[in-house]
């Protein structure tokens, strides 16, 4: 018996389809990559530089002890509220630290002060604290800037 003429097998796709899909296919992946790699920061091979420590000390301190007693004025004088006057304090103390040691100890956490080198300020900070976070009543404003201005000037 001879096969039916009227049924054909199925046709083979041409190799050029293949080739040209693989084609576009790798077109598209090159396109993201190119993209991706061509939007990202280069990294920095140098390293920052290096903090310098201020070469008038005695200068810094005495700016500090000013703004810790303009901070005692404004308190006195009803500018700022008992709980406003201890978080200034602390931030002074905070940023005093930063300027002489180019530690960024406004932004730590108790905790991690005092598991950095600056002793002097983890402890006025743990001793203003109360006043920051505590409930009422709160500690005098003069106690908590006369520890501020032990911290900045027993500082070497």
């Amino acid at each position: 018996m001879q096969a039916d003429p009227g049924i054909y097998g199925p046709l083979q796709y041409s190799q050029a389809w293949l080739w040209t899909g693989l084609a576009l296919l790798a077109a598209v992946l090159g396109w993201y990559a190119f993209v991706f790699l061509s939007t990202r920061k280069p990294k920095l091979t140098e390293q920052a530089p290096r903090f310098t420590p201020p070469s008038d000390l005695e200068g810094l301190k005495e700016a500090y002890l000013q703004r810790i007693d303009a901070v005692t004025a404004d308190a006195a004088a009803g500018l700022l509220t008992a709980r406003e006057s201890h978080q200034e304090l602390s931030l002074l103390v905070r940023r005093f630290a930063r300027d002489v040691t180019g530690i960024d100890a406004p932004r730590m956490t108790l905790a991690e002060l005092h598991g950095h080198p600056l002793p002097p300020v983890a402890e006025a900070v743990g001793k203003i604290y109360p006043g920051e976070f505590g409930l009422e009543p709160l500690p005098p404003v003069p106690q908590s800037a006369a520890t501020a201005r032990q911290a900045v000037r027993q500082w070497n």
